[in-house]
C-alpha cells in the first residue's frame, strides 16, 4: 500500500468514525513493489554471539511469517574485516562502546564482530524464506563502518541497494532486523531520504539502546516519515 492509499483511507475516518487510525493501519497489505528488508539477523546477534542483541532470537518466527506475506525480501549482512576501523580492538587503549572521532565522524568502538567467512557472520540458521532474492553485504571496507543497509558511514560509500530496488520498480520497504537503533534505524532513515514510503516492523526487531539509543532512534525516524508498525498490522 502506498502512502497516497494511507492517506486516502485515513480521510474516509470522517465517513466511518467507527474505524480507527489502528484499524486503518491494519490493512496495510504488501503488493509487488514493496519490499520486506531483514536488517542483519546474524549469529553475532543473536544470544551467544559476540555482540547479542537482547533477545535478538524472539524476531525469527515473526520474521519468517512475515516473508510469507511479501513477493520481495532483501536480506542484509554486516561482514566486516579483522582491521575494520570500528573495532575497538584496533584502537589501542580503548574499550568497546567508547567512541573515536574519524574522518567521516564520531565512531560507537564496537567488539570485533562479524568477521567475513566465520559463524559469527553467518545469517541465522532459523530465517525461512528461500524465496529471498538478495544478500547486501555491508561493512566491508576496513576504514568505514556501516550501519545502513543504503549508504556507509562516511555518507558517500554506497552498497548499490538504492539502484537496485529503484530498477526494479521497489518503492515501499518494511524494515525488521537488529537492532532497531542502529542498522535497522540508519537503513530505514536512508531508505526515506532517498524517496521511498518506509515501515519499521517494531516486534520484528530488538534494540542495543546504549545511551538513550532507542528512544533517539525512534524520534529520529518518526521526524524523517517512517511509520512505526506491528507484524499485526500487515495483512
Amino acid at each position: 500500500m502506498r502512502r497516497r492509499d494511507v492517506i486516502l483511507g485515513l480521510g474516509a475516518v470522517a465517513t466511518y468514525p467507527l474505524l480507527s487510525a489502528r484499524e486503518l493501519w491494519a490493512k496495510l497489505t504488501p503488493s509487488e513493489t514493496s519490499v520486506l528488508l531483514v536488517v542483519d539477523v546474524q549469529n553475532c546477534f543473536l544470544p551467544g554471539g559476540t555482540l547479542a542483541v537482547p533477545n535478538g532470537d524472539e524476531i525469527i518466527p515473526v520474521i519468517n511469517s512475515l516473508g510469507e506475506k511479501f513477493q520481495n525480501v532483501i536480506f542484509t549482512q554486516d561482514w566486516h574485516t579483522q582491521d575494520q576501523v570500528s573495532f575497538a580492538s584496533n584502537h589501542p587503549g580503548k574499550e568497546p562502546f567508547e567512541t573515536v572521532e574519524l574522518s567521516y565522524g564520531t565512531q560507537v568502538l564496537w567488539p570485533d564482530h562479524c568477521v567475513q567467512d566465520t559463524h559469527d557472520a553467518r545469517l541465522a540458521s532459523g530465517l525461512n524464506i528461500p524465496h529471498a532474492q538478495l544478500i547486501i553485504r555491508k561493512g566491508y571496507h576496513s576504514e568505514i563502518d556501516s550501519y545502513s543497509a543504503f549508504v556507509a558511514a562516511d555518507r558517500k560509500t554506497k552498497t548499490g541497494l538504492t539502484g537496485y530496488m529503484r530498477e526494479r520498480g521497489l518503492q515501499e520497504v518494511y524494515v525488521c532486523g537488529l537492532a532497531t537503533d542502529f542498522c535497522v534505524n540508519w537503513s530505514a532513515m536512508d531508505a526515506r531520504q532517498a524517496g521511498m514510503d518506509v515501515w519499521v516492523i517494531e516486534d520484528a526487531c530488538r534494540a542495543i539502546d546504549l545511551n538513550g539509543s532507542l528512544d533517539s532512534a525512534w524520534k529520529d525516524m518518526e521526524r524523517e516519515g517512517v511509520q512505526r508498525i506491528s507484524s499485526a498490522d500487515i495483512q
